[in-house]
């Protein structure tokens, strides 16, 4: 037979014992990929009571989940290393145990640093103990390795598991008290340690490679510029921008840290990020789309809940019903780009327009809708529109990204994909937004309240007080509404753009290669390097 036929690999997984079904047992890290993708630092869903009892600013507790995203996004360069180097049944069992102490942990440090440290231990635990999940079950869901089918999949792990996990968090929050989230997460984190302890064993599908050559240095310089990143667009409206010291210093800090990781690049023989990596064609667009598209999704966090806590008034237990059609939305999203990429094997550049008319849909939807006269229920399409593009696009880039890159430098590529995506992306949309609200709301004020004059204020000086509440959530709402308006504009740009551009289908996708030939070329390119 001639060497281009290549055998679909059979599926097993041995480092389960033998009492254990073989049909139970990829469904089991099923279930505990979804367990570590409830886990978190700290959980959004709680943030308003966090805030009243920690005395602890929005800006504080967000910085938690970003560090929590950058340890996620930073160590993707690192999860085949330790793949090859410990056994499955050492990383879960480690990776929940790290998940769990955060746990435990967290909810009693005050010291804001020391919080970020442990936010971002935990997400690398996370995405440690989601990888060796998915990794090991990927030929059940996929015989043939196809990332067509398993991004798709994936996603619904990961972003119905988002959605479910505030649910919970909130409903955890109202009934009982926001630190019992980390307590349900904890328990959850015991039974994977013990199912893993009594269901599975220490086994090596290949021999075991050493961890040496990795550029821990490296890994750390880019994990701190992030940071720094994250930091300084988080808190930059707090501290006025450059009218702060603490900015501008922070400002010569992250050049002097781009700087050294860009000389640390160059300089040594095996750096965490190597130059190659950013020379393969495409990978640019790609990096700057997912970017734009966090950058208009970041509305759910600042114009989308400015707009139901502080001009409908609504409670989290109101708020958290929009979970709801955000976890359907998730789910269409990811059987379209399956259905479309897998069964239909259509365009991935339409694919894209597609998910960015769901962006329009949403933000168009949410300037038309935005009034205090709407129920909740009014809201469910655009939330739908939101949860479906952002499933959509996530699947599609990455696997865009699967495609145009080597094996060899996918992963890297994959860690400043998640970089942008999870970290990058949101944090600089989120500051425009809140710049933008910032700006609007005095605009707005100063113009509407001119018409507020002598003779008006007598007519109503005993209901002054209620007045002026209506008139501040009256320009709250056009505040919001502006915003909205803003960036459909702006989204509806680079949706003409793109149509603008179109690209040949792909008719035939390339192959993963099976975990032994994966070793076989990293060692091969250690060895390259070391001569």
């Amino acid at each position: 037979m001639s060497e281009a036929v290549q055998t679909t690999p059979s599926f097993s997984m041995p480092m389960f014992r033998r009492f254990v079904p073989e049909r139970m047992r990829p469904c089991i890290y099923v279930l505990i990929a979804f367990t570590f993708q409830f886990s978190g630092g700290l959980y959004l869903g709680t943030l308003n009571q966090m805030m009243g009892e920690t005395a602890l600013m929005r800006e504080d507790l967000l910085m938690c989940l970003y560090a929590n995203l950058a340890g996620m996004a930073i160590y993707f360069p690192l999860l085949f290393r330790m793949k090859f180097r410990f056994t499955n049944k050492t990383l879960l069992c480690a990776a929940a145990t790290g998940v769990l102490l955060c746990n435990l942990l967290a909810p009693h440090i005050t010291f804001l640093p020391l919080l970020w440290l442990v936010c971002f231990i935990e997400g690398i635990c996370k995405i440690q103990g989601t990888f060796e999940c998915m990794s090991n079950i990927q030929l059940w869901m996929t015989p043939a390795r196809d990332f067509t089918v398993f991004f798709p999949m994936l996603h619904i792990v990961i972003l119905g598991s988002m959605q479910l996990s505030d649910l919970l968090a909130t409903c955890l929050m109202y009934h009982y008290h926001w630190d019992y989230m980390h307590l349900f997460i904890s328990g959850l984190m015991m039974v994977d340690l013990l199912v893993l302890t009594a269901c599975t064993r220490h086994f090596r599908m290949f021999k075991k490679f050493p961890l040496f050559g990795i550029d821990w240095l490296g890994g750390m310089l880019w994990a701190a510029l992030l940071l720094e990143v994250a930091y300084w667009f988080n808190y930059g409206d707090w501290h006025d921008w450059w009218n702060s010291p603490v900015i501008r210093q922070l400002s010569v800090a992250i050049l002097a840290t781009f700087l050294l990781c860009i000389g640390r690049m160059f300089s040594i023989r095996h750096p965490f990020l190597e130059p190659k990596m950013w020379t393969y064609r495409h990978l640019f667009p790609v990096l700057v789309l997912i970017t734009l598209v966090e950058m208009f999704l970041a509305a759910e966090h600042v114009l989308e809940e400015a707009y139901l806590g502080e001009v409908m008034h609504y409670g989290v237990m109101t708020t958290v019903q929009l979970d709801g059609p955000a976890l359907a939305g998730v789910l269409a999203g990811c059987l379209f780009a399956y259905w479309w990429m897998h069964v239909k094997r259509f365009n991935y550049l339409r694919l894209v327009i597609a998910g960015l008319g769901g962006i329009v849909c949403y933000l168009l939807g949410s300037y038309f809708l935005l009034s205090t006269d709407i129920h909740i229920s009014q809201f469910y399409l655009p939330v739908f529109c939101r949860s479906f593009a952002y499933a959509v696009l996530s699947a599609t880039f990455m696997t865009c990204l699967e495609e145009i890159m080597s094996f060899q430098h996918f992963f890297q590529a994959l860690s400043v994909f998640n970089m942008l995506h999870m970290v990058m992306g949101g944090v600089i949309g989120a500051a425009i937004y809140t710049r933008g609200l910032a700006y609007y709301l005095p605009d707005n004020i100063a113009r509407y309240g001119a018409a507020i004059d002598h003779v008006a204020s007598n007519g109503m000086q005993a209901s002054m007080p209620h007045y002026m509440e209506t008139f501040l959530t009256q320009m709250t709402e056009i505040s919001v509404k502006q915003m909205y308006g803003w960036a459909a504009y702006a989204c509806i740009f680079l949706f003409l753009l793109s149509l603008l551009y179109d690209a040949p289908i792909r008719k035939e996708l390339k192959r993963m290669p099976n975990w032994q030939k994966v070793r076989k070329m990293i060692a091969e390119s250690w060895a390259g390097k070391r001569k």
